[in-house]
């Protein structure tokens, strides 16, 4: 039953944007406070439900599936994939942090001067101004470097070393949580709300 409830659920606001990925376990605590309703794709179509309207549905049409299910003592209860938040118009985003993984990500394994791609463990970090002359360690200055280009840079300004950066660096515009999940096996089940209008959003301060 602990699997079950900690599988991916897609967390939209009040726009029908995808805010957020939680647990199921979580989600359900959600539903029962009235808090947010299940969004299901049934007979073409979308319908929602209130937690009650839900496990009434789940009766009627029981998924095939048994890690599709919760069940309680005296009911058996869908698993909801989507929900709709009620009352929030967003969930609080995370800022996107400037690790390794990301820069990684959004530089998609790219050296930024020579253009070829390399394995993560064979990419370096480069400060694109040094930091010995002020250069800080922001999206705007941190870009993948493979170890060659690395080298032949040095502590120089691109410019001094003859290469030039294949694209400017910018901060990235995905949010965090939702980019993660895009990859997953559940990509299909929420396709239709993680189109690129929905989380290809300004990260807000």
């Amino acid at each position: 039953m602990e699997a079950v409830l900690d599988q991916p659920v897609l967390v939209l606001n009040r726009l029908w944007q995808a805010v957020n990925v939680i647990g199921a376990k979580r989600a359900f605590a959600l539903l029962a406070r009235g808090h947010a309703h299940v969004v299901h794709h049934h007979e073409e179509d979308f319908r929602v439900f209130s937690m009650m309207d839900w496990i009434d549905f789940s009766r009627s049409n029981p998924p095939i599936a048994e890690m599709e299910t919760v069940h309680t003592p005296n009911r058996v209860i869908r698993l909801p994939r989507v929900i709709l938040l009620s009352f929030f118009d967003k969930l609080p985003c995370k800022e996107l942090k400037l690790t390794r993984n990301n820069v990684f990500e959004r530089d998609k394994n790219h050296c930024q001067y020579c253009a070829k791609v390399f394995p993560r463990e064979e990419l370096n970090l480069d400060h694109v101004i040094p930091r010995h002359y002020g250069g800080k360690t922001t999206w705007e200055n941190i870009v993948c470097s493979c170890i060659k280009c690395n080298s032949r840079k040095a502590n120089r300004l691109p410019h001094e070393a003859h290469m030039r950066l294949i694209r400017k660096p910018v901060k990235p515009k995905w949010r965090p949580v939702i980019s993660l999940v895009l990859n997953t096996q559940h990509r299909e089940m929420w396709k239709d709300f993680l189109d690129v209008a929905y989380w290809n959003v300004e990260l807000e301060e």
